[in-house]
């Protein structure tokens, strides 16, 4: 089993910066992606950015350039550095964990808020 720990959600102004960080904790070592994803009440739960254990990283084209993913494999970890937030951005982020290729399985986090509001 997987728990998905995520931190660093808030409150921030337009134009300000955020991390988010998520940690994995499970009795077999090991992923293949994890990453974040976001959503407004109502609304489709949408893919933010994700990273695979070699580290590469997919960004949504409306995040491109403004967030910034990474990794920590040993611990299980990975963190959404958030800039240049804007009003759009606020949402619930959820960490999104995948273990193996061969099946459609992920594990959820329970979601940290994310407000930007002047």
């Amino acid at each position: 089993q997987v728990q998905l720990t995520e931190s660093g959600g808030g409150l921030v102004r337009p134009g300000g910066s955020l991390e988010l960080s998520c940690i994995a904790s499970s009795n077999v070592p090991g992923f293949v992606l994890m990453g974040w994803y976001r959503q407004i009440p109502g609304k489709a739960r949408e893919m933010v950015a994700t990273i695979d254990s070699g580290g590469f990283a997919n960004y949504a084209p409306d995040v491109s350039g403004r967030f910034a993913i990474g990794s920590n494999n040993a611990k299980m970890a990975i963190t959404l550095y958030m800039m240049n937030l804007k009003p759009e951005d606020t949402a619930i982020y959820f960490c999104l964990f995948r273990r193996s290729w061969d099946d459609d399985t992920v594990a959820w986090g329970q979601g940290t808020q994310v407000t930007v509001s002047s």
